[in-house]
């Protein structure tokens, strides 16, 4: 296993190597990319880094312990994914370079709607960093956690190992390291969850069906928590849900449209020709996947009641059949897979914070007039204070942080999702209109969050996903603001059709 993964850490700093050695002294080279990638290593970087550690352990252990039921989550979120190649691609792409070359999120907004005062690209940034922090911490805790329950480790040391290589290839490699690095982690990761599952069935003496129709708690975990009790029927996909409940998993995708760390990803495909290939292959990885993820959990179920082998916790049951079912050497490549969903995603967005502090404080704030060279060495000292103050955060492993990490993704798809949507499509849309969507969207997030509210006895958050009323009251706020002041300036809608036409 050590020898898999030494391999699998010897790759990743080669392709950071490799990178570093292609032209990174321009921003927009360390931070995009230079626009050059192919539609393969794009599809498969924004698959990588979007996924994180929830495909091979969060989705796997929420069907290990519900069943069907929970799949609802994954339905939402491959639709989420292919309306974001269809609507949002091809017009981000052409938009950020048309609209002075912005290189990141915040970067297109000022542009886009002539924020000279620097009010919508701030707050954007904010969100952007405060977030992406806190996101990025909870993956390097989940990285100490794994080098310290499968080798023994202490979980200080996975802290530094997990961010150490991370850092090291996005320090030198930038964007294109990154983006390389998703990719052949993405093959890992597409790879694993295929081979698991299919392993795992080979191994079932009755018919799956039959089994988990039959399924009992303390063959399944052998402590179970309260939250965890429920009656069990895994092959119904209705179990224990209203059509809110089913509306509430599947809002899950809206969350899409407003991920920075994955929309980053259609600005720098090389061409807007290349987004039919790019939306194919990327949505062939993100299908099988989760329907591989989808089987890990059930048919590892299966397994675990036909052995009478309960285990912990739930979220380990791709680790727990990766070292029940393969040769050790096989075992490490499985564990280097999780590794590959976490480490992609740190990587993604420790490269988005990089980009805004660099973009949207030091060139607007500290040095108008930096060089080309001295904005990259910015972005490399950003990647490490971050690095840095996410190892901090993740020090403490209770910390609420991650309580809030958990709902970043709401945060995000309503405070962006409705501006990045109505900023690529309505060309009345304002300034004014979108700062108050942005802020409409994350005020709603953090109040269905933590108002002290309840209906019924039960939290807002516990009702519907926060993301449902937090996208919609965006959206609102965007239309209205907009319609009643002033129309946007000449410029500007001449620019809008000036997309529209090249499209």
């Amino acid at each position: 296993m050590i020898i898999s993964l030494a391999m699998y850490f010897i790759v990743m700093l080669g392709i950071g190597l490799y990178a570093y050695k292609q032209s990174t002294d321009d921003v927009s080279g360390y931070m995009l990319g230079g626009r050059n990638l192919s539609p393969s290593v794009a599809a498969l970087s924004a698959g990588a880094s979007d996924m994180s550690g929830w495909l091979l352990m969060g989705l796997p252990g929420a069907m290990y312990l519900f069943g069907l039921s929970k799949v609802w989550i994954a339905i939402g979120l491959v639709l989420g994914a292919w309306a974001n190649y269809f609507l949002v691609a091809p017009r981000l792409r052409v938009y950020t370079e048309k609209a002075n070359d912005s290189i990141t999120i915040p970067d297109y907004f000022a542009n886009r709607f002539d924020d000279n005062k620097n009010i919508l690209r701030v707050i954007s940034a904010i969100v952007i960093i405060v977030f992406f922090t806190l996101y990025t911490s909870s993956g390097v805790v989940a990285g100490g956690k794994l080098f310290e329950n499968s080798f023994n480790m202490s979980y200080e040391m996975g802290l530094y190992i997990t961010t150490g290589v991370v850092v090291l290839y996005t320090l030198f490699g930038g964007f294109l390291a990154v983006s390389l690095t998703d990719f052949v982690q993405g093959c890992i990761m597409f790879i694993s969850l295929l081979a698991v599952p299919i392993a795992t069935f080979t191994m079932l003496d009755q018919p799956v069906m039959d089994t988990l129709a039959n399924a009992r708690y303390d063959l399944l975990l052998s402590s179970p928590k309260e939250s965890e009790i429920h009656a069990l029927n895994m092959m119904d996909w209705f179990a224990g849900g209203s059509t809110i409940a089913i509306i509430s998993a599947m809002a899950w995708g809206l969350g899409y449209f407003g991920q920075p760390h994955i929309i980053v990803r259609f600005m720098s495909v090389r061409s807007v020709k290349d987004m039919p290939t790019m939306r194919r292959v990327g949505m062939s990885w993100m299908t099988l996947s989760a329907i591989g993820a989808v089987l890990t959990g059930l048919f590892g179920a299966a397994y675990m009641l036909e052995n009478q082998m309960p285990i912990d916790d739930k979220e380990t049951i791709f680790l727990v059949l990766s070292e029940l079912i393969f040769h050790p050497l096989i075992a490490g490549f499985l564990l280097a897979a999780i590794l590959a969903a976490i480490m992609s995603t740190i990587s993604s967005q420790l490269l988005v914070c990089s980009s805004s502090l660099t973009e949207d404080f030091y060139k607007i704030y500290l040095n108008r007039s930096a060089s080309q060279k001295e904005l990259v060495l910015v972005g490399r000292i950003s990647v490490i204070l971050v690095a840095l103050f996410a190892i901090y955060l993740a020090y403490d492993r209770d910390s609420s942080i991650l309580d809030l990490v958990s709902n970043a993704w709401a945060g995000f798809g309503a405070a962006f999702g409705p501006l990045v949507l109505l900023s690529l499509y309505w060309k009345r849309m304002n300034l004014q209109g979108a700062i108050s969507g942005m802020v409409v969207g994350a005020a709603t997030v953090l109040f269905w969050i933590y108002a002290p509210i309840t209906i019924d006895g039960q939290a807002l958050s516990a009702i519907i996903y926060e993301i449902v009323p937090g996208f919609i009251l965006s959206t609102i706020a965007i239309v209205v603001v907009s319609l009643t002041t002033a129309e946007p300036k000449k410029e500007i809608t001449d620019l809008f059709d000036e997309v529209e036409s090249s499209l």
